[in-house]
């Protein structure tokens, strides 16, 4: 399991996790300040580098790259910014995510929440 710090970049949270997860085939795990990605397989490793790639990828297409630097260490990595400003977005309604608690999945809808939920119990 790989932790992502993003205390700096808490308001794209949600579009970073989307877009780094699609990238690494990894399964996300959003929590306050940070989120969590996992395999699907307990065997498979989850590339660092490739992880931070993705991330720098993604800070650059919305112009925050030169902004921030993000830095691995063992399992943990951390987006900061170099300048000690955070990115500001205005709030546009933000969209609740719903995770699920035993494998991670994550939707923007609680009724596809709960549906896919009962698979755990079938």
């Amino acid at each position: 399991m790989l932790t992502i710090d993003c205390r700096d970049v808490l308001s794209i949270k949600h579009e970073l996790v989307v877009y780094v997860s699609d990238q690494v085939a990894a399964i996300p795990t959003l929590k306050n300040n940070q989120f969590t990605l996992s395999t699907l397989d307990d065997d498979e490793i989850i590339d660092t580098n490739t992880v931070i790639t993705a991330i720098k990828e993604f800070l650059d297409s919305i112009g925050e790259g030169r902004n921030f630097a993000v830095i691995g260490n063992n399992e943990m990595i951390s987006i900061t910014s170099v300048s000690g400003k955070t990115i500001e977005r205005e709030q546009t309604q933000q969209q609740e995510m719903f995770s699920c608690t035993h494998c991670g999945f994550v939707t923007r809808y609680q009724v596809e929440l709960e549906t896919h939920m009962r698979i755990h119990y079938l």
